[in-house]
């Protein structure tokens, strides 16, 4: 088994969608988890090129965030589109990554990623409301390289 298949059990991973789920529930923001063993080049090129190629930067509001890991590596990267990026508060992206961060040192990823996902979808919600003729333009499950 692959580090990364070993990274998390099946029932964290379904904590993860579910976390997804609540964070997308009261916003036309969308949020991806992706999680892979290595890189070859730096983790925030790497995670733009992820963004890229799951169709994240198609969003109508240019709203949507990548929670990136990259799990030999131990490094991780929060990734948020033009729109996100300039509504959020400055310093809310190193709060967030700080928090993570701090799970992560005690070994506790599940905890971390989905305490990234549910602060990603409080600020999307307050800058990018759910409206009803929303719909959700990306899927909520992990994907993994």
């Amino acid at each position: 088994m692959s580090h990364v298949e070993e990274f998390l059990t099946s029932e964290e991973e379904q904590e993860i969608i579910d976390a997804i789920v609540v964070a997308e529930k009261n916003t036309s923001g969308e949020v991806r988890v992706h999680i892979e063993a290595t890189s070859k080049i730096d983790h925030f090129s790497r995670a733009q090129q992820l963004f890229h190629f799951l169709k994240m930067d198609n969003t109508k509001d240019a709203n949507g965030v990548l929670i990136y890991v990259a799990v030999d590596d131990k490094k991780f990267v929060i990734y948020g589109d033009q729109g996100i990026d300039r509504a959020v508060p400055k310093g809310f992206w190193n709060s967030t990554k700080d928090a993570m961060a701090s799970h992560f040192k005690n070994g506790n990823f599940k905890q971390g990623i989905v305490e990234g996902v549910l602060s990603a979808g409080k600020e999307l919600e307050a800058h990018f409301p759910w409206d009803h003729n929303d719909t959700n333009e990306l899927s909520d499950a992990i994907s993994k390289g």
